[in-house]
């Protein structure tokens, strides 16, 4: 048996012997990865705190409309991250990185104030460019997937289990549901193999998502 634990569309692009029933392929085809470019700038300071401010910031205007702090514990450097997302990041996907550069600093700019214009360091992680992603953070289930499709997303295919975060039943989209869903599967393979020396699982509800 064999557990397969990659978002769903990636699972689509496994060749199968024999096929997939019909409706496990069909739910692989209609649920994409969503679109986000991590940015960060660097500075020579966390220049924002001397202001009183937490170097966190939420927009209605992007295309960074997300920003953290994750400057270093020491301080050593200031560092501001953002995340272009969905339509957002579509729209930068093809963009020179320069443009995209531009476009975060102005962010920055319009959050923190002036000090933001200059960084020493423009750093960008393009998910969908990942060969073993092709997106972030995780696979979503446009209109009508749930309905038609949903009963395949965890139904083992013969000898082929599935996990990964977007099977999970609790925390989709998390490393706490990823964990879950690893639980999940391990436990169908061994209510499914002949029986042997006893084995047990921890329940998945035992553990919370602050652990």
């Amino acid at each position: 048996r064999v557990i397969v634990a990659i978002p769903p569309v990636l699972a689509g692009r496994i060749r199968y012997a024999p096929a997939l029933d019909g409706l496990r392929d069909q739910l692989t085809q209609r649920v994409p990865m969503g679109t986000v470019i991590k940015v960060q700038c660097v500075y020579p300071t966390p220049f924002w705190r001397a202001a009183g401010l937490s170097g966190q910031a939420t927009s209605d205007t992007g295309p960074v409309r997300l920003a953290f702090d994750n400057s270093p514990p020491d301080a050593s450097v200031g560092v501001l991250m953002g995340f272009m997302e969905g339509d957002d990041g579509r729209a930068l996907l093809r963009a020179t990185p320069e443009a995209r550069r531009q476009a975060t600093i102005a962010c920055f700019t319009r959050y923190f104030g002036e000090q933001a214009a200059a960084p020493l360091e423009y750093i960008e992680q393009s998910w969908a460019d990942e060969e073993w992603t092709r997106g972030c953070y995780a696979g979503y289930f446009p209109p009508g997937v749930w309905s038609s499709c949903g009963v395949a997303l965890r139904q083992p295919c013969g000898r082929i289990h599935w996990a990964g975060t977007e099977t999970a039943e609790a925390w989709c989209g998390y490393f706490d549901g990823a964990i879950r869903s690893g639980e999940r599967a391990a436990a169908e393979v061994l209510a499914a193999l002949p029986a042997a020396a006893p084995a047990t699982l921890s329940d998945p509800s035992e553990f919370s998502a602050c652990e």
